[in-house]
């Protein structure tokens, strides 16, 4: 059978889409390039926000266009919408032959191949979307917080850890395969280990990792870290492990303490400025990278005036901001969504025009340094990589002049900078 994939949403859900590849691969399935080349589509959506499911049901609609001409036999479902919506998106789209969760990558795999899946765990066999010398490493499904505004932990399940010697043993897998950067997610990566028997911290697993893999694998980077769960032991051990990239993925969503109480977020504005400060003093020239979500209900010009001063305070080295989306059955849900949509989208302008002055700030301060770089395409006169102060697809990108080699570290000369790029000429 051929097959093509399609994954959207977050990097969590492209893992569920990798752990499904590597099962359909142990069972002799062809998976192709496009959806024309394949007898049967399968969509991984994400359920998020309603730009996400719009970008969805639209992929869905799509393939089944295609299966409608003939063009493919098959078309299956999966992931957070499938795992939300089923009844409502099965007779919505009765052209999906079949619509699974998540994590159901067995009856997946059964149901494609019309073997049952005997082997080990398809995890094992997971088969990497993203290029080869970087991975994601998800440590947790699931989430305990019960954000007001999110909608996660309905379609996801509350947090189920991993025990650490599972994810030693995949980061090992995924090294022997020439990974060099891992990226640690979870929905809530500093309560990793709270769940478990024997509980653990995130601080345990960073030592593990360290302890366990290879000198090729050179970058851990850490994301989701929610401020309210951001403890000293992890601050500690990000700052005595040389491979943890100096960089954080802090989500702090907002900073009024009126919106941050609503969101039930745990901390409030003053705390969350001392969880940074005490991140910055262990981890000097640290890149802090947060979100924000504008327009939550009852936001005033006050509640955003605090937000747009603590940004400038703060001065992240990466933002990126949401408008307030609401969510079916989130507690969020039952308040009033009294901000206009013009409101929305102006408050997020602004912030983003105040990061775009800050990134600006920032990064013409790095002209004339010398930086290693993590190449990610290599171009005959010009490539793309980054820095460890920079994840991929959502960070900055320093433009290489000179000849390097994809998935390589190279030393590159900074020479020139704007709101969100580096350009600079690798050093032989």
């Amino acid at each position: 059978m051929k097959i093509h994939m399609i994954s959207l949403g977050c990097a969590k859900a492209l893992v569920d889409s990798e752990i499904l590849l590597g099962g359909l691969k142990q069972n002799d399935v062809e998976i192709t390039q496009s959806p024309e080349e394949a007898e049967t589509v399968v969509v991984n959506t994400c359920g998020f926000l309603d730009i996400a499911r719009e970008e969805s049901v639209e992929t869905i609609l799509q393939a089944a266009e295609l299966k409608k001409s003939g063009d493919i036999e098959q078309l299956v479902v999966m992931g957070c919408l499938s795992e939300r919506y089923p009844e409502e998106l099965a007779y919505e789209i009765p052209e999906v032959d079949r619509f699974f969760g998540s994590n159901n990558h067995r009856d997946i795999v059964t149901f494609l191949s019309g073997k049952e899946f005997t082997k080990d765990d398809p995890l094992f066999f997971r088969s990497l979307m993203t290029p080869n010398h970087y991975a994601y490493l998800k440590i947790a499904e699931g989430c305990d917080n019960g954000c007001s505004f999110c909608s996660i932990p309905i379609m996801r399940g509350l947090q189920k850890s991993r025990p650490i010697s599972a994810i030693v043993s995949e980061a090992q897998r995924l090294a022997d395969k020439g990974v060099k950067e891992m990226l640690i997610i979870a929905q809530d990566s500093t309560s990793y280990g709270w769940d478990l028997e024997q509980k653990v911290n995130l601080s345990d697993l960073i030592y593990s990792l360290d302890e366990s893999l290879p000198e090729s694998v050179k970058w851990l980077r850490i994301h989701y870290a929610h401020p309210a769960h951001l403890s000293q032991r992890i601050i500690e051990a990000m700052a005595a492990t040389d491979r943890v990239c100096n960089y954080l993925d802090i989500p702090i969503q907002h900073a009024s303490d009126k919106i941050l109480s609503s969101m039930r977020r745990g901390l409030g504005k003053d705390k969350m400025r001392e969880r940074i400060q005490s991140i910055r003093d262990a981890n000097p020239g640290i890149a802090l990278r947060t979100t924000l979500i504008v327009g939550y209900p009852d936001e005033t010009e006050e509640d955003f005036n605090e937000l747009y001063d603590f940004v400038q305070e703060i001065h992240f080295d990466r933002l990126g901001v949401f408008t307030y989306s609401e969510e079916d059955d989130t507690l969020a849900a039952d308040l009033d969504d009294n901000v206009s949509a013009e409101e929305k989208d102006e408050r997020k302008s602004i912030i983003l025009d105040l990061q775009a002055e800050i990134s600006a700030e920032k990064n013409k301060a790095l002209c004339g340094q010398t930086l290693d770089v993590l190449v990610d395409e290599a171009g005959e006169t010009v490539s793309v990589g980054r820095t460890e102060f920079d994840s991929p697809e959502v960070d900055q990108i320093v433009h290489i002049k000179g000849v390097v080699e994809k998935g390589e570290f190279c030393k590159v000369q900074i020479e020139n900078s704007n709101e969100f790029e580096l350009i600079g000429s690798s050093i032989i």
